[in-house]
């Protein structure tokens, strides 16, 4: 029995010191969360001195605003096609940087091509707006190559706004798609390729028949990775259209903080914030799944 006990303590004690962290954790967690779901139950809150409960009314009034379901396809539009640019890009680079060249060359476009990842949401946004400005320089060089006439208004212009909100996207996200496939990259047994060489094969038949299959359990939890943060991203869209022009690249994220702080609609964007809460955590549980199978 006294051992026992004596095993019990031995075993416990390094749960006793990192109680503290999980207590506050967990506080700092379950609050906020418990009144953002508090508040999508009452009519305007922190606005109206006494909010009245009205139960599932705000989600109800929720489903019939077009605003919230064009946020919502806008939302599906810009996660899906920045996540298919981060992994395009990011595993185009992260192929050629591994490659077998001069070490020091190597290193060097390893470095620079993970710059955009170290810059904050609003310098990307920033120097992307002046750049795509009328008079910016990619106005100006696709001028030069004769495909366009005339200078076009890439993020105050709402049939161009999204493309241009993309292009962000793609290259402030890659680095992070880039680093995760090299280390995979890195992994991939040689002896797969040169089996493959004696067979003929070339880069391509290699890519697909060798990297790809080799780098699936990567590329799989990556990828959700990557469209959970991109599904709830923020800043970057905030900082570079302000969910303009009109509404062209409102997201769900962007509306939340609109309906917050512009309209202070506290207990409609509230109900929003429970929604993008309940889709993330959908993704977050494939991707826990996944990361459970791995282990």
């Amino acid at each position: 029995m006294i051992a026992t006990l004596r095993q019990m303590t031995t075993q416990g004690t390094p749960y006793l010191f990192v109680l503290p962290g999980l207590v506050i954790l967990g506080a700092l967690l379950s609050v906020p969360l418990y009144k953002v779901v508090e508040y999508s139950l009452y009519d305007n809150v922190i606005v109206e001195r006494n909010p009245t409960y009205v139960g599932l009314d705000n989600y109800t009034t929720l489903l019939s605003d077009p605003g919230y379901w064009s946020a919502g396809l806008n939302t599906v539009v810009f996660t899906v096609g920045s996540v298919l640019g981060h992994m395009i890009v990011g595993i185009g680079l992260a192929l050629l940087v591994n490659a077998d060249i001069n070490a020091r060359a190597r290193t060097f476009f390893r470095s620079m091509l993970v710059l955009p990842w170290i810059f904050t949401a609003v310098v990307v946004a920033l120097n992307w707006q002046l750049l795509l400005n009328p008079f910016g320089l990619i106005n100006y060089v696709l001028q030069w190559l004769g495909l366009i006439s005339e200078p076009l208004d890439w993020l105050g212009n709402p049939d161009y706004a999204m493309w241009a909100l993309l292009l962000i996207s793609t290259w402030r996200g890659y680095p992070f798609i880039m680093v995760s496939f090299l280390s995979g990259l890195q992994t991939v047994p040689k002896e797969l390729y040169e089996a493959a060489e004696i067979d003929g094969a070339g880069f391509w038949h290699k890519f697909w028949h060798v990297t790809l299959p080799q780098l699936k359990p990567v590329i799989y939890g990556v990828a959700l990775l990557d469209l959970i943060w991109t599904f709830q991203l923020f800043p970057l869209v905030w900082l570079s259209t302000g969910g303009g022009p009109g509404r062209a690249t409102e997201v769900l994220s962007t509306l939340t903080f609109r309906l917050a702080f512009v309209d202070f609609q506290f207990s409609q964007a509230a109900t929003v914030a429970v929604s993008i809460l309940i889709i993330s955590a959908a993704f977050t549980l494939l991707y826990l799944r996944n990361e459970a199978r791995r282990v």
